[in-house]
């Protein structure tokens, strides 16, 4: 009974040992995870943004004011109109929750053909 007494006694407190050598390992994976799904939710936004941009400037209207309407906090909304066809870009700025970390840029294009008509409404 003595010999399993001390083979016992010999894992105490490797359950704390291991425990604190993979929970920085978790938790950074969980912060990762988070940051992945901000970024997701930001890449969303930054499509909506730019589709509703497109639609606005090829009917004649304001683009860059509807997409930065939509767009999220702290994004640039850039409207370029080539012949026949209005291209808009959104870039949105996303912050890691590490806090130290860089900032990751996000960004979606939306392409739309100008209607007609809208060159004389404009």
């Amino acid at each position: 009974m003595r010999a399993v007494e001390r083979a016992a006694e010999g894992d105490r407190g490797s359950f704390t040992a291991e425990l604190a050598a993979g929970l920085p390992a978790l938790l950074l994976l969980l912060l990762t995870g988070l940051t992945a799904v901000n970024a997701v939710s930001a890449q969303a936004g930054c499509l909506h943004a730019a589709r509703e941009a497109a639609l606005a400037a090829a009917r004649g209207a304001d683009g860059s004011a509807e997409g930065g309407r939509a767009a999220p906090p702290g994004a640039a909304v850039t409207v370029s109109v080539d012949g026949d066809l209005v291209r808009t870009t959104v870039r949105a700025p996303v912050r890691t929750l590490g806090g130290r970390l860089p900032r990751i840029t996000v960004v979606a294009t939306a392409v739309a053909a100008v209607e007609p008509g809208a060159a004389e409404r404009s």
